[in-house]
């Protein structure tokens, strides 16, 4: 999957950047940082989108939820908007929105 960058110019520093983290030169630390700076954030979903997300994919929010890893109890909180996904959840509900199901399966 290719990165997405907030402009070329940062993609350019950011190749950069992993290529120095690849061979050492730098640490950890410093290239979450080039991470946070150079990459757009993920775009939060509305209860509205991920319950059309799993409509889509035809799966009850039992299955939905199992493939995401989570309880069905957080994917109906999802979409009635009492809690919203972050993290590690909302990359694959974006990886789902993009690709389908099947791709996190």
């Amino acid at each position: 999957m290719q990165k997405r960058y907030k402009s070329s110019v940062l993609a350019a520093i950011h190749e950069t950047a992993a290529d120095f983290y690849s061979i050492g030169i730098m640490d950890e630390k410093t290239m979450h940082h080039f991470d946070e700076f150079c990459l757009p954030p993920m775009k939060f979903l509305t209860p509205r989108q991920i319950a059309a997300i799993r409509k889509r994919e035809v799966a009850s929010q039992s299955v939905f939820a199992y493939y995401l890893g989570v309880s069905a109890s957080l994917v109906s909180q999802w979409e009635r908007g009492e809690k919203k996904p972050s993290g590690p959840s909302l990359k694959l509900l974006t990886l789902v929105k993009n690709k389908g199901l099947d791709y996190v399966a």
